[in-house]
């Protein structure tokens, strides 16, 4: 078959889209780390996890004041 016909076909190569990478599948390499960059890791998002945990507990009593109305 020749351009046309795939054309007419609807059959349109790969190199006539616009966005390429769309179609192209991209190889991805695992990442490797030793245990010590995943304690340190799971460390740090624990240390993250607690210091969100004491502004939503710090939000929420300013949330209940301004309730109560006992802010000025």
């Amino acid at each position: 078959m020749n351009n046309k016909e795939l054309f007419e076909n609807n059959c349109f190569p790969i190199s006539w889209c616009e966005d390429e990478e769309h179609f192209m599948p991209q190889i991805q390499t695992p990442q490797r780390k030793d245990l010590t960059t995943l304690l340190a890791e799971l460390e740090e998002i624990k240390n993250r996890i607690d210091d969100i945990s004491a502004r939503e507990w710090h939000l929420a009593k300013l949330v209940k004041f301004h309730k109560q109305g006992f802010t000025q």
